[in-house]
């Protein structure tokens, strides 16, 4: 017997049967674990070499030299980026211009490029001195000696990451209505206070997650310093120590898995970031409780106006 609400009779609603869906499922699942048998079963990769140097003293090393250059470059990118973002709009052409070049050159050549002349600038310039120019100079540094590869490696790393967080951050700035900016200059507020109050809390919702993105990929983009040399980095001291020990692939999957760990790490703390920054802006449409109007006993009657359920 159909159910009935009201005297209405109900349709009872049946999924359309998906065989494929089932069908391509059982495929992967098949294709994973063959994956995962050939992982465990295949005696090249050498599995107890893996465990054994995945906390020796050359892995760890090159993990916390990883993370020091992730952390120093994105520190640096983020500044620069600020600042560009900020010269970008701003109405004296010079300072625009001048960002303007920065974003260009250093988005449009590859990274690896990059780090590679920054390794060959104690050739191109062995002494640095500062004073006036053309003029008497006031104090005189030793490139070789003052400019080592963990400088050129960050400062390169961090170079090239404030051209691109330059781009995210002004469209970040960007995102937040004009209005606000001048209903809040209208009432007295400083642009400081504006900016810091008003504009930034709202533009963190479109920078957060791309810049956490980009940390993901700074932490993996540090393995190309080995163009400097830097040879304390992970995946570089992996590679040696894999050769020296007539092994690469066990050394380079503890290095993978340590990114791997690291990388997990910074997805749930960006989940968290972007939650925190996202309040007040669910998207989510919400559910409505009752499709039903109950009418209102109080209310004045009409008899022009009709209310239906």
């Amino acid at each position: 017997m159909a159910d009935t609400l009201d005297g209405v009779e109900l349709i009872r609603a049946r999924p359309v049967p998906r065989p494929g869906r089932w069908i391509s499922a059982a495929v992967i699942l098949v294709l994973v674990a063959m994956a995962i048998h050939g992982l465990i079963t295949n005696p090249n990769y050498k599995w107890p070499i893996v465990w054994e140097w995945l906390f020796s003293t050359t892995i760890m090393t090159g993990v916390a030299y990883t993370l020091i250059l992730t952390v120093l470059a994105m520190v640096l990118g983020t500044v620069l980026a600020v600042t560009m973002a900020v010269m970008r709009q701003s109405p004296n052409p010079i300072l625009r211009w001048v960002a303007t070049f920065y974003i260009w050159f250093f988005r449009g050549t590859p990274i690896y490029t990059q780090l590679i002349f920054w390794s060959l600038l104690p050739v191109l310039y062995p002494q640095l001195s500062l004073g006036i120019p053309f003029g008497p100079e006031f104090l005189t540094f030793d490139m070789n000696k003052v400019f080592t590869t963990f400088l050129m490696s960050f400062i390169g790393l961090g170079m090239n990451e404030g051209a691109y967080l330059a781009e995210i951050i002004r469209a970040g700035l960007l995102s937040v209505d004009k209005g606000q900016w001048e209903a809040a200059t209208a009432l007295g507020m400083p642009r400081g206070k504006i900016f810091q109050r008003i504009v930034l809390p709202q533009a963190m919702r479109v920078i957060v997650p791309p810049i956490g993105n980009e940390t993901i990929s700074m932490l993996k983009t540090t393995s190309l310093v080995s163009a400097i040399p830097f040879t304390l980095e992970l995946t570089f001291a992996a590679q040696t120590k894999g050769q020296q020990l007539f092994a690469p692939v066990p050394l380079l999957i503890s290095a993978a898995i340590w990114y791997l760990v690291i990388t997990s790490v910074l997805m749930v703390a960006q989940h968290y970031v972007e939650r925190h920054f996202g309040k007040g802006f669910d998207a989510r449409p919400q559910t409505r409780t009752s499709t039903r109007t109950e009418p209102n006993p109080e209310a004045p009657s009409d008899p022009f106006l009709e209310v239906t359920p």
